[in-house]
């Protein structure tokens, strides 16, 4: 219990300093964004409201920098992540309301199926070392050295250009308004085809070669050997004894993938044109719109505080030696 209160702690002492960072990150950044939001109306908005934009988006200079900080927290607590200069005037935690969910799907999904695949293949590769499924390695090697978007070019280039089995952008098609109907279930599950494959290709080939390289360091240990020694089951010895031990990195490492969910895959999600938080991001990056890029960032900083989290709870439940102290 007190190694829980303890990494409790410290991960609320790094979530305050993380939002004071994301709160002091849009002050220091060079141009005015009230005046940036003016010029891109050109004109519909009148000079005369720069007073209560900057009310708005929390910059109002009669104000000193303390009272926008408590002025930030404030919001915050009440769940106002601001107002969106690209989406004017809708509220930024409605607009990542919406894109949200398309990231956890479609890279939440492919998150966890990339690990299951890549873990369970890696614990046959580096159990059976020599076999023709280790032989398959420097497969998976060039797969993982192959950057995300450019399997989503390839992929749009054979699968959506010279054979159209597949649609090159979007989420879903334009013609059918958003709901849980079967229509658009299916619509949304074929968009998802080839990003989620270029994801699953590039993400898996890593937890192939980190899971492989771990049973084969595992595999001799003397506990390992102990365990042969005593005639137990061979798959026994391979999951109880090999793989528990070996898959605390991967454990490790999905823990972070998971809060990196959030963030989503920015570039594949640029490539298709996939309606996520990631291709949200780059569009507010583009118009220069503080208030998204900040309330984006601050959900990918609390979800990746969130994993670290979860992923030391699981070290302590696989390894008791995380419990101990000294």
């Amino acid at each position: 219990m007190k190694f829980v209160l303890q990494r409790l702690a410290f991960y609320l002492l790094t979530a305050w300093a993380a939002i004071t960072i994301n709160f002091l990150i849009p002050r220091l950044m060079p141009g005015d964004p009230v005046q940036s939001l003016l010029a891109r109306y050109q004109g519909q908005l009148s000079s005369k409201s720069i007073a209560s934009l900057e009310a708005l988006f929390g910059l109002d200079r009669d104000r000193s920098l303390w009272q926008q900080y408590t002025d930030y927290w404030a919001s915050l607590f009440r769940g106002d992540l601001g107002t969106s200069f690209t989406f004017f005037p809708t509220p930024v935690s409605e607009v990542i309301a919406q894109s949200l969910p398309w990231t956890l799907a479609l890279v939440g999904t492919t998150t966890l199926i990339s690990f299951l695949l890549g873990t369970g293949i890696g614990i046959f590769a580096g159990w059976k070392r020599g076999s023709w499924l280790d032989g398959l390695l420097p497969v998976t090697t060039f797969i993982s050295a192959i950057p995300y978007f450019w399997l989503g070019l390839i992929a749009i280039a054979v699968f959506a250009v010279q054979w159209p089995l597949f649609p090159a952008s979007g989420g879903y098609d334009t013609s059918l308004v958003p709901s849980l109907s079967g229509a658009f279930v299916s619509s949304a599950l074929y968009h998802a085809v080839l990003p989620g494959v270029t994801v699953v290709l590039s993400a898996m080939a890593g937890w192939v070669l980190g899971m492989r390289n771990m049973m084969v360091t595992v595999s001799s240990e003397d506990y390992v050997m102990v365990a042969q020694a005593k005639g137990l089951p061979e798959r026994r010895v391979m999951f109880s004894y090999a793989a528990r031990n070996a898959i605390l990195p991967n454990v490790s490492g999905f823990a972070l993938s998971l809060g990196f969910i959030v963030g989503g895959t920015l570039l594949v999600e640029m490539v298709f044109s996939y309606p996520g938080i990631g291709y949200v991001l780059f569009q507010g990056v583009g118009a220069k719109d503080y208030p998204l890029m900040q309330g984006v960032f601050l959900i990918i900083t609390l979800a990746v505080l969130a994993a670290n989290l979860l992923a030391d709870l699981l070290y302590m439940i696989l390894d008791p030696r995380t419990r101990k102290e000294g």
